[in-house]
């Protein structure tokens, strides 16, 4: 049985492009999201600010000596 013939240069092209999929498809998941995601998000980070804010005590300041 005489052995598969493999074309390095097709070998280098297939490995390529394998690798720009896999990055392609990290992309997706990082930054693939949708905007009703995105404004969800947005909408909990605004929510989560104004309960900090509510939160917060007021101390008042020192007034500065003049001495």
């Amino acid at each position: 049985m005489p052995a598969e013939l493999l074309s390095l240069s097709k070998a280098r092209k297939a490995k390529t492009r394998n690798e720009k999929q896999r990055h392609a498809e990290q992309n997706r998941i990082l930054h693939g999201r949708t905007k009703a995601d995105k404004l969800k998000d947005a909408a909990e980070k605004a929510l989560a600010e104004r309960r900090i804010a509510a939160h917060q005590i007021d101390t008042p300041s020192k007034p500065e000596s003049d001495a």
